[in-house]
């Protein structure tokens, strides 16, 4: 309802950071990592930034994409997309193509080096909060962000469908990043969460270039790279 009449989207983030927050407290899966590693103030200071350069890129992306659109438009790629339909099913297709191109932008940014030295702000977190999902360099959210626009602009997908991919990354990142023990069993065939997620933060570089999904781990299962031991943690 936020997204449909356009209002601010503020409230959702704060809220749900701040239900996360509690259940880190309550149940952590590591109670070490609920103390500040003197890593605060840069997350606070790096949330700045990437909120700065998210919107602004959802903002621009779409509107410089508009005359690609529609030139390819006749060519059917306008009408492929399902404006009509709820937006409870326009969300889960939009994270299946979007986080196709943003597999492979994260994955490229984990064996070419250019796009290393900007992902590489991600990895430099000493512990994984809630907070570490705003731990990108700005430019780093500014092309992953593009590579997922990009498909979902030249398939006709409404601006509204794409805010609300925005908002849900958003939210799943936080969770994908929660010091929380959860367990979600066969969900994590589904979802690319904080259990699989600690495996791609590990220091263990064959263990870490996995599990590459923001939000969905679908593609790390087609591409082989998904990885969820059950005899050992991160």
């Amino acid at each position: 309802q936020v997204i449909e009449s356009g209002g601010n989207t503020v409230p959702i983030l704060f809220g749900s950071a701040v239900v996360i927050f509690i259940a880190e407290r309550l149940h952590p899966n590591l109670p070490g990592w609920n103390h500040s590693h003197n890593d605060v103030l840069v997350d606070v200071c790096h949330a700045i930034g990437v909120a700065i350069a998210s919107q602004a890129t959802l903002f621009v992306v779409p509107r410089l994409l508009a005359p690609v659109a529609a030139l390819v438009a006749p060519l059917g790629t306008a009408t492929l997309w399902p404006a009509d339909a709820s937006l409870l099913l326009q969300l889960p297709l939009a994270l299946v193509v979007a986080e196709l191109f943003q597999y492979w932008s994260h994955r490229l940014s984990h064996t070419w080096e250019p796009f290393w030295r900007l992902h590489a702000t991600h990895h430099s977190a000493p512990r994984l909060y809630f907070f570490n999902a705003a731990r990108f360099h700005p430019l780093d959210i500014v092309v992953d962000t593009t590579a997922g626009l990009i498909p979902l602009t030249l398939l006709g997908t409404p601006f509204k469908v794409m805010a609300l991919f925005a908002l849900a990354t958003a939210v799943l990142g936080y969770l994908q990043h929660s010091n929380v023990r959860v367990r979600l069993g066969p969900l994590n065939y589904i979802f690319s969460m904080a259990e699989l997620h600690r495996w791609h933060h590990a220091k263990n570089l064959a263990e870490a270039n996995t599990n590459f999904g923001s939000n969905l781990i679908l593609w790390d299962l087609l591409f082989g790279t998904f990885y969820w031991p059950r005899d050992r943690r991160p």
